[in-house]
């Protein structure tokens, strides 16, 4: 109990994510010139709202795990949350720079996934595309959780198995294309190895100890 009270004020950091929300709607709402990047293999992908429940899964997704990795490693919480950061921050320059819009299908029928779809496209203008944020903090997440030591294999499967469904689900649901979940993943792929790899996170003494042990 001690330790979870003594790691409970590094949540107080998860505040920047309204803000960068807020960031995210200011941009969306107030787009400039934008301009359709999508592909060959776009036209190639169906629309499929049964995703849209990966699609919206992320938003319980990206919060859970980030309090999961503070409590149990808050180096990797910090790292994984300033990567976020910076990644987002990166995202909206972009945006303001550089505005893409993706094209959506006309939404026809009834039913709770078509009016799951219908509630996304109302409260979220189909801008601010390139890269895809959805894309960027799932992927986060999965090489963050790479850091995590002591995890179920349950847990393991959950974390890279949801996290690939909602990184392909912006395709199937038509909220981004292609090069959005390309750049999306290059440039985690990039801020990581910075973050990550460059500046690498010590081993525990648990970890220490049983390399040790092995040796």
């Amino acid at each position: 109990m001690n330790m979870y009270l003594k790691k409970s004020p590094y949540l107080l950091f998860l505040l920047v994510m309204p803000v960068l929300g807020m960031v995210y709607q200011f941009l969306n709402e107030n787009p400039q010139k934008a301009v359709h990047i999508s592909t060959a293999a776009d036209g190639l992908i169906p629309f499929l709202p049964i995703f849209i429940i990966p699609y919206i899964l992320w938003y319980g997704y990206v919060f859970i795990y980030l309090v999961y990795f503070c409590f149990k490693d808050t180096r990797v919480y910090l790292k994984t949350l300033i990567l976020i950061v910076v990644g987002e921050a990166i995202c909206f320059l972009i945006y303001f720079f550089f505005q893409t819009v993706v094209p959506r299908p006309q939404l026809t029928g009834n039913g709770i996934l078509i009016d799951m779809v219908r509630f996304i496209y109302a409260n979220d203008q189909p801008y601010n595309c390139f890269p895809s944020i959805h894309v960027l903090t799932t992927f986060a997440i999965m090489l963050g959780s790479r850091h995590i030591g002591n995890k179920h294999i349950l847990n393991t499967l959950f974390i890279h198995i949801a996290g690939s469904l909602i990184i392909i689900s912006t395709l199937f649901v038509k909220q981004h294309v292609v090069p959005d979940m390309i750049a999306s993943m290059f440039l985690v792929s990039f801020l990581y190895g910075i973050l990550f790899e460059l500046y690498n996170i010590p081993v525990t003494e648990k970890q220490e100890t049983v390399f040790v042990k092995n040796k």
